[in-house]
């Protein structure tokens, strides 16, 4: 489990193509500290497994369900992407609870920035709508964000001067990809309660 606060802007420093996957070489001085094999690190809000690691580098294979369902099918040698390792048990819970199960992708449509912070309009996928709330809890490119305004295929972020320096979102132009993870919470609720209703019925 993640918290979706970010630990480090990593670098995709080489992409191996597969005939159904891929495999990425990353770099994260950071997230490379203590790493083993098998060990999970979230790349812009996916969680991948540490294949091998050496120095500040670790790699990761990548498969088609999640280039399919995710933005990384996009990434390049010198790709800037976001990396956090995984909550340990006992620390603070800084942003919310983040899987690194991407649930779909969106796209940047418009910046308006001012002199203190910068909102982002991204759209969004008409699936995840109903899970989308204002003030509630969004995951992009594994960022856990705060949702100000929440349209029918449409949200905003306000982006403090941190967030815009230290992540991706700080130079990711309109037209580019994010990654999207709703809060699981959310998806629990509806679950539960379209059971109910079920049940109800019978």
């Amino acid at each position: 489990m993640f918290t979706g606060i970010v630990e480090e802007l990593g670098e995709i420093t080489a992409v191996e193509t597969l005939d159904d996957a891929c495999r990425f070489r990353l770099r994260g001085p950071v997230v490379t500290q203590g790493a083993k094999h098998g060990d999970s690190i979230a790349v812009n809000g996916v969680c991948l497994t540490v294949v091998d690691y050496e120095g500040d580098e670790f790699t990761a294979d990548v498969m088609a369900e999640t280039l399919n369902r995710s933005s990384l099918g996009a990434l390049k040698a010198g790709s800037r992407v976001n990396l956090e390792r995984p909550m340990a048990v006992g620390e603070r819970l800084g942003g919310h609870i983040v899987q690194g199960h991407v649930d779909g992708t969106g796209e940047i449509l418009e910046r308006k920035p001012s002199e203190h912070w910068e909102i982002v309009k991204i759209s969004l996928p008409a699936d995840l709508t109903r899970y989308v709330v204002e003030k509630g809890s969004i995951t992009v490119d594994g960022i856990s964000l705060t949702v100000v305004d929440a349209g029918p295929d449409h949200f905003t972020v306000s982006l403090i001067p941190t967030t815009l320096d230290l992540t991706t979102l700080g130079h990711k132009q309109p037209g580019d990809p994010v990654n999207l993870e709703v809060d699981v919470i959310a998806k629990y609720v509806e679950r539960m309660l379209g059971d109910r209703a079920q049940g109800a019925g019978r």
